[in-house]
């Protein structure tokens, strides 16, 4: 776990990787949860049968799962300290270029890409890859866009 103090703390950090969070295992409960939630029931997601007869051999994650993963693995990896709040701004580019399938472990690599200031505060950028144990290639990439407006 990193802990970064405050604004300056970003600023030093900026252009890091921050770290690597545990492992997690994708089920196929939280799978059929997520598509309960999100009204998606493709049946590449739910359809353990017909699923099996897909070129991935199983049901899949949604990209979408996998991205919500985030802030889970974020709480694993870094915290920032003395500051009053930080919001979720948004994303920049996200991509899926592989497949998750259940019973996958999937892990994230955050890596603090920039610091900008922006008016009461700074906007900061987490390049977050997304692996899957025992593939090469990332599952997920994003870039989650977070304002920090204050500081003690």
């Amino acid at each position: 776990m990193v802990t970064i103090d405050g604004i300056a703390g970003l600023r030093e950090l900026a252009g890091e990787e921050l770290g690597v969070s545990p492992w997690h295992e994708i089920t196929q409960e939280e799978i059929d949860a997520f598509a309960a939630v999100t009204g998606d029931y493709q049946w590449i997601h739910v359809d353990p049968d017909r699923a099996a007869s897909s070129p991935f051999g199983s049901t899949i994650a949604h990209g979408l799962l996998t991205l919500s993963l985030g802030p889970r693995f974020a709480q694993q990896i870094y915290e920032i300290v003395n500051i009053d709040f930080g919001l979720n701004y948004g994303y920049g580019r996200v991509r899926f270029p592989a497949p998750l399938p259940v019973g996958s472990r999937v892990r994230m690599r955050a890596r603090l890409a920039a610091v900008e200031d922006v008016p009461g505060g700074v906007q900061i950028a987490i390049e977050q890859a997304f692996e899957r144990d025992g593939l090469e290639k990332p599952v997920c990439v994003a870039e989650i866009l977070i304002r920090i407006l204050s500081e003690r």
